[in-house]
């Protein structure tokens, strides 16, 4: 794969990269470059996760190092209870892992690196208090504002949130962050505040956020706006039924998100099209190339959000299904790690 080809796979898909420049030239510099997510190991992990899975195979099909933090500190600091974070940790591992082999990505050049493993040593925690010193509550608050959990009375551990965020680039020794187009504000914390105690600011990229089937981000907490991992047909197909997805609109259409950023993207690598099956009276069964194609259907109104939602939980559930697969006999690892589910 020459440069060319490892750069549009790199950055297809990706709404904001700060910056290019810099990103070239440690792509073009470096035999490996390594980049990271995180992850606070907070509520069930979702179908939407998917984005960034296939994002970080991306990375691992260009030959990067991906490491993805489970992070179990952030996730106390965002308000799980801390005696599920070993517990929710396992969950985490088990149900993610599953997602990248779903997907049949090598995964030789993938490490998971759980928070805690670092975050309490000396030298992060002196970090943490050097870069507390240079930080405002406002910097703290303005960059924790759509991450960390929001409430009236907020909490003091919200503050350090970014805070660790930042650091993490630097532990784990990464070129570029990755997250999703809510995490800007922090990851732009971490650009300026890095330097400012003497470590070098990292590439940040983001993709977009795919809207919840009830018209809203789709959020772990939020039951009715996502599909979980371990879902079967049937709540799928329930999930699907209640979703979002006005006759000929897209504005805020998780379905059709859904279908943009997941289904099609894994379509366009495996050279497959997109079947919705419909039976003859309406039209019977139609196949999609691209995004485009179903999309327009969609707004003259010649593809019906039924058979939209129908096709959708089918792809769905082929996705879910190794996930399924692993997760059995794991029902009291799960229900220790969720036990009000």
């Amino acid at each position: 794969m020459n440069f060319d080809e490892k750069w549009a796979l790199v950055t297809r898909n990706a709404q904001e990269i700060v910056d290019e420049e810099e990103l070239k030239k440690i792509m073009q510099g470096k035999k490996q470059p390594a980049v990271y997510l995180g992850t606070a190991i907070t509520g069930r992990p979702h179908v939407g996760y998917f984005l960034w899975v296939i994002k970080m195979a991306d990375f691992l099909k260009a030959g990067w190092k991906v490491k993805v933090l489970l992070a179990d500190l952030h996730g106390a600091l965002d308000n799980c209870p801390w005696e599920l974070l070993d517990k929710r940790y396992d969950y985490y591992n088990l149900v993610i892992t599953g997602m990248f082999e779903s997907l049949g990505v090598s995964v030789k050049d993938l490490e998971f690196v759980k928070g805690s493993s670092f975050q309490l040593d000396k030298k992060y925690m002196m970090d943490v208090m050097k870069m507390a010193s240079h930080a405002s509550v406002r910097n703290a608050t303005k960059a924790g504002s759509e991450v960390v959990k929001q409430s009236e009375n907020p909490k003091l551990s919200g503050l350090l949130y970014p805070i660790f965020q930042a650091l993490d680039e630097e532990y784990l020794d990464v070129d570029v962050q990755y997250g999703g187009v809510d995490q800007r504000k922090i990851l732009m914390f971490a650009r300026e505040f890095l330097p400012k105690v003497g470590y070098k600011p990292r590439v940040e990229f983001m993709t977009p956020l795919i809207p919840g089937l009830v018209g809203e981000k789709m959020s772990a907490s939020s039951e009715e706006s996502k599909i979980d991992l371990l879902d079967d047909l049937k709540k799928i197909q329930k999930k699907m039924n209640k979703a979002f997805c006005p006759e000929g609109e897209v504005e805020g259409n998780g379905v059709l998100a859904f279908a943009k950023h997941i289904i099609f993207v894994l379509k366009g690598d495996s050279g497959d099209k997109f079947v919705i099956e419909r039976p003859e009276k309406f039209g019977g069964n139609v196949e999609y190339g691209d995004y485009n194609a179903l999309e327009e259907d969609f707004v003259e109104r010649k593809l019906h959000p039924m058979d939209l939602k129908n096709g959708v939980a089918r792809e769905i559930d082929v996705l879910l299904a190794p996930i399924r697969k692993k997760a059995e006999g794991k029902d009291k690892l799960i229900s220790d790690a969720y036990p009000e589910s």
